[in-house]
C-alpha cells in the first residue's frame, strides 16, 4: 500500500505523516522507519519508530533516494511500515519528474508487503496521473 499525504507547504503535511507513524505502533508487528531530511522531528514520533535522517547520508537523485529505501528496508524481513517526509526536497527533482521513483517504490512494496506513507509539496489539483492514484 502506498500513500500520498500532499498540500501546500505550512498545510501540516509532516504532522500528519508523524500522527500516522505514532497510530501504527499500536497495531504494528512489524517495524516502523521514519525517513526525513531533518533531525527536527525526531523526537515527535514514539521510540518505536526507527528515525532516519536522510541528510547524513548525502544522497543525491531519485534513484539514489530508491536504492536509499531499498537498502533501508532489505535490512530486515520484519520491516511493516516506511513514512518518507518530503520525497521532492530530499530527491532534489520535481514531483512530476518522478514517475520513474513511484513506479520502482511501488514494486518494492509489493514484493515486501510494506506500507508506504509519502509526503509532497503539492497542491492536490496539481499532482500528476502517477501519483494521484496513491491518495
Amino acid at each position: 500500500m502506498v500513500k500520498v499525504i500532499c498540500g501546500a507547504k505550512g498545510s501540516g503535511k509532516t504532522k500528519r505523516i508523524i500522527d500516522a507513524a505514532n497510530e501504527a505502533v499500536a497495531t504494528a508487528k512489524g517495524h516502523l522507519i521514519f525517513i526525513t531530511d531533518t533531525k527536527r522531528y525526531m523526537y515527535d514520533l514514539k521510540r518505536e519508530v526507527r528515525f532516519i535522517d536522510s541528510s547524513d547520508y548525502a544522497i543525491a537523485g531519485e534513484d539514489a533516494l530508491c536504492g536509499f529505501i531499498k537498502g533501508v528496508v532489505a535490512g530486515g524481513y520484519d520491516n511493516e511500515y516506511v513514512f518518507v517526509d518530503g520525497i521532492a526536497r530530499i530527491a532534489g527533482k520535481a514531483i512530476k519528474d518522478m514517475a520513474k521513483f513511484f513506479y520502482m517504490l511501488e514494486r518494492v512494496v509489493e514484493m515486501r508487503a510494506l506500507k508506504l506513507y509519502i509526503t509532497c509539496s503539492c497542491a492536490e489539483e496539481e499532482l500528476p496521473d502517477f501519483v494521484k492514484k496513491y491518495l
